[in-house]
């Protein structure tokens, strides 16, 4: 009996170490990320910007920024929603944490489930994946060119929160397809990005599409959204749903809603 008290006591002890040192690295891949941004005076947004866009964006800019105002560096926000662990998994509850830099490119995602918890990341030109079990024991360590790309593709489409960043720009471009749809193409890290972008009548963004990464495999990978509304001065959507398109079917495998949305806090939560 005492010795099964002292294995369940070093059990503990373990575990909480384990917990600790996650925290402890999550602490520092947010502070690197945030010693790496650009600390230069902000940009400010003028409608003249908007001269030569295809149509359907330059809608959605009108719409969602205001004359005068600057372009966020920073960027925190925190999200309910659900989550499946594989396209075939049943939906579970899911909160989380989010830290964005706008330039250079960077994030840091934290979600939480009751038995793990995740971090998608992209710091220093580095896409990473990491899970936890319990919050503790470190079970996926996902790194690579896919990772690169996947987790930079998430970044960009997760610009919707700061739409100053979808503002064409040296590296930044959009392209018309039609009335409702445009193209943006995006060079960065020396990776080619690419979105197919639709917009509702009112100008608002519906929906991203692109080719990312499923495990060894490209596969079409879909943003929609919805629920937009004007948050210190900028229209964003509190919606998202994401999506792969498997067979022919789009399944969707996360909803996330925003819950608060903070800008230039370069700080956790």
């Amino acid at each position: 009996m005492i010795l099964s008290a002292y294995l369940v006591i070093a059990l503990l002890v373990l575990y909480a170490f384990l917990v600790l040192l996650s925290n402890w690295r999550f602490n520092r891949q947010l502070n690197r990320m945030f010693a790496l941004r650009d600390k230069s005076a902000p940009k400010i947004f003028s409608f003249d910007q908007l001269s030569g866009l295809p149509s359907p964006v330059e809608k959605y800019f009108r719409l969602v920024l205001k004359e005068g105002q600057h372009y966020p560096g920073t960027i925190r926000l925190k999200h309910g929603g659900q989550f499946k662990t594989g396209l075939d998994k049943p939906w579970i509850t899911i909160k989380g944490e989010q830290y964005f830099t706008t330039l250079p490119p960077g994030f840091i995602w934290k979600g939480s489930t009751k038995l793990f918890s995740a971090r998608d990341m992209y710091i220093g030109t580095k896409g990473m994946l990491e899970v936890f079990l319990l919050d503790a024991l470190k079970i996926v360590n996902g790194r690579g060119e896919k990772f690169d790309q996947g987790e930079l593709l998430r970044w960009l489409a997760e610009s919707v929160w700061f739409p100053t960043n979808f503002l064409q720009d040296e590296n930044k471009h959009w392209f018309p397809v039609d009335s409702k749809t445009a193209r943006l193409k995006v060079k960065v890290d020396g990776l080619d990005l690419s979105y197919l972008v639709s917009f509702h009548d009112k100008g608002e963004i519906t929906t991203l599409s692109t080719k990312r990464y499923m495990g060894e495999k490209l596969e079409t990978w879909m943003i929609s959204l919805s629920g937009y509304s004007e948050i210190n001065s900028v229209s964003i959507p509190l919606l998202a749903e994401a999506s792969w398109k498997i067979d022919g079917k789009m399944i969707p495998y996360a909803r996330f809603e925003v819950q608060e949305i903070e800008y230039d806090m370069a700080l956790r939560y």
